[in-house]
């Protein structure tokens, strides 16, 4: 069964979607835009546990990967282009579990998304006015990573800090991180002809960031 665009972009129309580069603000904006305007926060990953759950390795081999990888040390050691190649793939098989979860959340409320749902996917779900795309350098992608306290990067950095040879290990996966926020890619999200900002490193522009995005979703 395929659902039409235009369908989903009616029943999606109280969805507010921030996407982009790693350490760009997302979580941040996404945090302070729910508390300011009373909206429903959609943070990194949610859902994630459910939907790997229901996902079929049939169907859905990348969301499926973390059921059936030898150890979270070989999930931390795979090189660049097989982690690039399965963000991208998690990414494309995540795109049906998110549209169908934000329809029964965002039946009668706003709700503010941080996602990864392709630029070409929200240009056909969303309109212009409900998207935005936040950036960062990839040095700050990658050097920043794990400053955040959150749960799922400080496990990831147990893992690490748990390999044979850790500093080897840090390495290769920040090698996967700048491979997933290279200059290509980044120019790809400036160029999807979505409202851009980008992170200025070193100046607290949380206001400003703020501020320019409440304009551009009308809040």
């Amino acid at each position: 069964m395929e659902i039409a665009d235009n369908i989903l972009k009616h029943y999606l129309r109280n969805c507010y979607f921030i996407n982009g580069t790693a350490y760009a603000g997302k979580s941040t904006m996404c945090a302070l835009l729910a508390e300011r305007y009373g909206m429903l926060h959609c943070a990194e990953n949610y859902g994630l546990n459910k939907f790997i759950e229901i996902a079929d390795p049939a169907l859905q081999p990348n969301l499926c990967y973390t059921r059936i990888m030898p150890s979270w040390q070989a999930f931390v050691l795979r090189t660049p282009e097989e982690y690039e190649a399965w963000i991208d793939g998690s990414s494309d098989e995540l795109v049906g579990f998110e549209i169908a979860e934000l329809i029964c959340l965002s039946a009668d409320r706003k709700v503010i998304v941080d996602t990864n749902i392709p630029c070409e996917v929200l240009h056909r779900i969303s309109s212009p006015n409900r998207v935005a795309i936040l950036l960062s350098k990839q040095a700050t992608s990658v050097e920043r990573f794990f400053d955040r306290p959150d749960e799922e990067k400080q496990f990831l950095l147990s893992v690490i800090q748990s390999c044979p040879d850790p500093e080897a290990a840090l390495a290769n996966f920040k090698a996967c991180i700048a491979r997933v926020n290279s200059p290509k890619r980044c120019a790809a999200f400036a160029q999807s002809g979505f409202f851009t900002l980008e992170r200025q490193e070193g100046v607290d522009t949380r206001e400003e960031m703020l501020s320019a995005l409440t304009a551009h979703f009308g809040l």
